[in-house]
């Protein structure tokens, strides 16, 4: 498999056939070949550097080998250095011995002198130096016979990360040399030959990330594993900031960001897997005029990111010079009325990005079980905040997914590249046929229902922003029914009786198995009925020569001893030949006496292989047997090429609607991120907050500029666990925010920044009410540190990121700094943070500066903005202790010595500081005061959503009639039972008021609904053997999913009830454990009923009144 990962990765395939050229071009080089690095799996990417002198030897060697045929020219060397750095990093023995055999005089590194290693002109190995000329860093493949074959420097790639042996072991008198057999790299096309022509050879495919191979994966009868494409991206800059160019070769899309900061672009570039990195020549020169980009401001951190990484110049337009003539798709998103995108430092400060030692954002948004496309489309969502009406549109999907009451579906989720890519190549096996189908028959089941539709219709405008394609609600239902339909009549959904394997009583079932599951049950028999009908007729046929050839001989030696010894014979399946023959030892009689088996026996002949060979001294056949097996392998044969033909053309035929099905796609996995977060969300306490606009009609009318944040904690505390201490932020200016250390003052920040964040995208909040308004941008610096590898001292890192925030900040903002000059000297670093702070109050921003530079409060500041908050502290056992409140105010307090001890500093240390302290303090003239304001908390609750019934039917899966009438019984059943338990809770005032039972119903491939999340319910598993399972809990999607990873229980139908509180779950439950059983329902955990601490006969005498 590490080959095939390989083979995926970076490779240049070669072959003696007529093969089409590779897409590789799509990328225009006209200044020079190009010379990309080979992927990370294979190497670290180095930076680009001027060419080491090549030491006299080689250069000797290469002026003999330009002597003999011009092999090597100027333009080779830089490359055949790269190599000869690459080579001298091979540790595994093996690849250690091939490098010792390897001459840097050509771009292959073969030695001439060597066996297998000339390079005469017309021989392979001079084809091969051409071909790798054209992609001098790039791995070539050729294809020879049944094997894929590579060389010199190529060879020990592949020996030393791709885990293949040398050819011909580790002799040292031959060139290096590794391969593996045929594989799926390209599509094959045979074009006219001639006899005794010489072989032409042609480039036949680039195989990278950004376009892996697919060929042959129809015929796979698995679930295909599909690497994510990787892009090329381009970088420019321009008055209106940075622009990023991202080409997606296999989507055939660009989107190009224009008006990007420099933190931007870097974040991006961090957060994406490209194949190629370009970057354009006006980021040369940075701000300062300076021709040595990032030497100073601006450019040093894009600098930083791509130094250590491999990238090529390039001059010219962008766009033009990144796309070739194929036409691709643009799918950019303007920024036009949406909010910056996230920075570097606010994305791993908060965990959009994961950083060691930061709570991650990303994962406490979702089920811990959530992942894969859902939890990237949460990422790229929080890292590129939609505009208000996108933003609006996912919290009203979001408001409706926590309120709806019907099950929901499974949410299949298909990567649209996958789609793309293998219905592009009609590589659609059968498998992912299903998988589309469920894809579109839960966009039907969600269109056909009342409460998802609305749902549906919400989410198709951020679905439209992801394709880059906007599709209406009646459209989508129609194409989705058609395709639905097309792929049903085409492929086999399973149970068809007519695809059954075949079987004989005298062949085994493994022959059958092997020659026919490869193309049975993959679509429907009525396509390909002629076919199969030959398959039958065929293996009726080779049957009917077994028995009539073999089984008389078998019968024979059951029958008579030899005086050698006992006969063997039996009839048996050679496995690697595909064949069944006789096998059998001793059988011949001694006297011929016309006895039954002997015609049989005379018959035999010796069984050969496909190239002629003897099998075995004891396996034999006869001509009729042979002929019929060859007739059924040529009927199977025919059938898989018919099978094949229809599942291509089925794929060549949803081409036109491949825009339909990415879109699907994409808003199934919306729809599985947002039902994952609301349920997440409810779980954890969060809310949805109101989000209003800054302005409207993009002029400058404030409709709000202030933030409210009641019961307000710490994102990745969980509230129902009682460890978050509430706080109500109230923000309508700037807030100079002071504290002592481990107060929570940088948790403040990241608090307010996680909510500002997701309420800006729709998401609900940690918190018990908000009111959020759209940002333009959120801007947050935390702690900064040293870089010494750029040269940058821990301060200038932070006014780097400090001056991308102040430069960057408007009025419609919302800016964050964490302990503001904390990296340099008091005076110069207070005198700064007050200007900064000055400048941002003059700008209107909303905002927290957090500082423990209480001189600040002593300059001369012309404030009008800005308001004083601190964390609060308490005196405890006469010492003074953080509260973790937000209070108005000033607190000058920093418990520096405290924390110094509780860290364990030693105590003498501590002691003279105090001693110092103290001393500088008298002869200070500054006096300090801590203002302390007690803050009362308002218990704030939140009332539980009303749930009302709702009977809407899934339509992904019709159940049977009589299991219908069976589901509506147990729901009468248990309905009338907990009905009236209740009512008798009720008059005995064990319960508050009288609750409505409604009985909510889940069928296979359905989930319960956000609702459920934190609320007590009761529910009944209806298995398909009829069989109950009775249980009680506070997690039904978690149960359920625990259940439904069981054998046998994966189509299982649920009902539940939701009830008031687990004590009252748990008395139902025992009650319909001892009342179904009555009622003459089977169940499965009746014994559970004799474990609870509940009155069963006094349950029976009530409802037997």
């Amino acid at each position: 498999m590490a080959i095939q990962r390989l083979l995926a990765s970076s490779l240049v395939a070669a072959t003696p056939r007529w093969l089409p050229v590779a897409a590789d071009s799509f990328l225009r080089r006209r200044h020079r070949p190009r010379c990309s690095p080979l992927p990370a799996l294979l190497f670290n990417r180095r930076s680009w550097s001027k060419p080491r002198k090549v030491s006299r030897s080689i250069s000797m060697v290469s002026r003999k080998m330009n002597k003999q045929g011009d092999l090597c020219n100027e333009g080779m060397l830089p490359h055949i250095l790269w190599w000869k750095e690459k080579m001298e990093r091979c540790r595994k023995p093996s690849s250690m011995q091939l490098t010792q055999r390897l001459v840097y005089s050509n771009i292959l590194g073969l030695d001439p002198t060597l066996r297998n290693g000339s390079l005469k002109d017309g021989s392979l190995n001079t084809e091969m130096l051409q071909f790798k000329s054209k992609f001098p860093r790039e791995v070539l493949l050729c294809r020879v016979g049944d094997f894929y074959e590579a060389v010199g420097f190529d060879a020990c790639i592949l020996v030393e990360h791709a885990g293949l042996n040398p050819f011909g072991g580790l002799r040292s008198d031959s060139i290096p040399k590794a391969g593996c057999p045929v594989m799926c790299i390209v599509e094959e096309i045979q074009g006219p030959t001639q006899a005794r022509a010489r072989k032409g050879r042609f480039i036949s495919g680039h195989a990278h990330p950004g376009s892996p191979y697919v060929f042959g994966l129809a015929e796979v009868d698995h679930d295909v594993e599909f690497p994510d494409p990787m892009p090329v991206v381009g970088i420019s800059r321009s008055a209106k900031g940075y622009c990023l160019i991202s080409v997606l070769e296999t989507m055939k899309t660009y989107s190009a960001e224009e008006g990007l900061t420099e933190e931007a672009v870097v974040t991006k570039l961090r957060i994406c897997r490209y194949h190629h990195l370009y970057l354009h020549s006006s980021l040369r020169n940075n701000s300062s005029g300076t021709s040595r980009w990032g030497e100073f401001g601006e450019g040093g951190l894009l600098w930083g990111e791509c130094s250590g990484k491999s990238f090529e110049w390039f001059d010219g337009n962008p766009i033009e010079e990144l796309l070739c003539k194929t036409v691709f798709r643009n799918v950019s998103v303007s920024l036009e009325g949406r909010p910056q995108p996230l920075y570097l430092g606010t994305a791993t400060q908060i965990g959009v990005i994961p950083t060691e030692g930061i709570p991650s954002l990303l994962k406490i948004v979702l089920p811990p079980n959530f992942g894969g496309l859902p939890s990237l489309y949460i990422r790229d969502l929080l890292l590129n905040p939609p505009s208000f009406d996108v933003a609006s549109s996912v919290q009203e999907a979001c408001r409706l997914m926590g309120s709806i009451t019907c099950s929901i579906p499974e949410f299949t989720c298909i990567p649209a590249a996958k789609l793309v890519k293998l219905l592009e190549s009609k590589e659609v096996n059968h498998i992912e046929f299903c998988r589309i189908k469920n894809v579109l028959d839960e966009v039907l089941f969600m269109g056909s229902n009342a409460e998802l539709s609305a749902i549906l219709n919400k989410l198709l405008d951020p679905a439209a922003i992801v394709t880059g394609f906007k599709v209406e609600a009646d459209i989508l239902v129609n194409e989705c029914s058609f395709i639905s339909q097309r792929i049903a009549e085409v492929i086999s959904l399973g149970g068809e009786s007519d695809q059954a394997i075949t079987s004989s009583e005298y062949i085994p079932k493994e022959f059958f198995n092997d020659m026919e599951s490869s193309w049975k049950g993959r679509v429907k028999r009525v396509h390909a009925e002629e076919e199969f009908s030959n398959v039958d007729i065929a293996a009726e046929a080779l049957s009917t020569a077994v028995i009539e050839d073999f089984l008389p001989i078998i019968s024979r030696v059951k029958s008579v001893m030899s005086s050698n010894g006992s006969s063997k014979g039996e009839i048996s399946y050679a496995k690697e030949h595909e064949s069944v023959w006789f096998k059998g030892r001793r059988f011949t009689p001694n006297v011929w006496a016309n006895t039954p088996g002997e015609l049989q026996i005379k018959q035999l002949k010796p069984a050969i292989d496909s190239k002629g060979r003897k099998v075995g001294e004891e396996w034999f056949t006869t001509i009729k047997v042979e002929n019929a097996l060859t007739r059924y392998h040529e009927a199977c044969d025919n059938a898989k090429r018919k099978v094949l033909e229809l599942l291509r053309g089925l794929s060549s035929e949803l081409q036109d609607k491949i825009n339909v099905l990415v879109f699907c796609s994409t808003m199934l996995i919306i729809t599985k991120a947002l039902f994952g977060h609301v349920s997440e969300g409810r779980r954890r306490g969060w809310v949805l907050p109101t989000i209003s606009p800054l302005c409207k009609d993009n002029v400058t009318e404030e409709i709000s500029s202030e933030m409210e944040l009641s019961g307000t904690f710490p994102y990745w505390l969980d509230t129902n666990q009682g460890n978050a201490i509430l706080n109500d932020v109230h923000m309508h200016s700037l807030f100079i925010l002071t504290g002592p250390n481990g107060g929570g003052k940088s948790s403040m920040l990241r608090s307010v920044c996680a909510a500002a964040l997701l309420g800006i995208c729709g998401l609900m909040v940690p918190a018990a009410s908000a009111v959020i308004p759209h940002f333009d941008s959120i801007m947050l610096h935390m702690k900064a540190y040293d870089s010494p590898a750029d040269g940058k001292s821990s301060f200038q890192i932070e006014m780097s990121e400090i001056r991308s925030l102040v430069c960057r900040a408007t009025a419609r903002s919302l800016v964050l700094i964490d302990e503001i000059c904390r990296g340099t000297e008091t005076a110069k670093g207070t005198c700064i943070a007050g200007s900064i702070i000055e400048r941002l109050d003059n700008v209107g921003c909303i905002g927290i500066i957090s500082t423990h530079l209480h001189g600040i409060f002593d300059l001369p500041l012309s404030l009008h903005n800005t308001d004083f908050k601190a964390m609060g502290t308490e005196i405890i056992d006469r010492c003074i202790q953080p509260t973790w409140k937000l209070m108005d105010g000033i607190c000058r307090e920093s418990l520096a010595f405290q924390t110094a001890r509780k860290e364990g500093m030693p105590d003498l240390i501590i002691r003279r500081a105090e001693e110092l302290y103290l001393a500088m303090s008298t002869n200070s003239k500054q006096t300090s005061s801590a203002v302390h304001h007690e803050i009362s908390i308002a218990n704030s609750t939140v009332n539980s959503l009303v749930e009302k019934p709702n009977y809407l039917r899934n339509g992904l899966e019709l159940q049977s009639g009589s299991f219908g009438l069976l589901r509506k019984e147990i729901e009468s059943v248990v309905t009338t039972i907990c009905k009236k338990k209740l009512l008798d809770l009720y008059n005995k005032r064990s319960i508050s008021e009288l609750i409505e039972v409604v009985c909510v119903a889940v069928g296979a491939r359905e989930q319960p609904p956000p609702s459920t999340v934190g609320r007590s319910s009761i529910y009944v598993i209806i298995r398909r053997d009829s069989k109950l399972y009775i249980g009680q809990t506070d997690d039904l999607v978690g149960r359920l999913s625990a259940h439904r990873s069981k054998e046998g229980m994966q189509d299982a139908t649920i009902l539940y009830i939701l009830v008031p509180g687990k004590s009252i779950a748990c008395q139902l439950e025992t009650l319909l454990i001892n009342q179904l059983p009555l009622k003459g329902f089977k169940l499965i955990n009746k014994a559970d009923g004799k474990h609870r601490n509940f009155d069963s006969l006094g349950a029976i005498a009530l409802l037997r009144e």
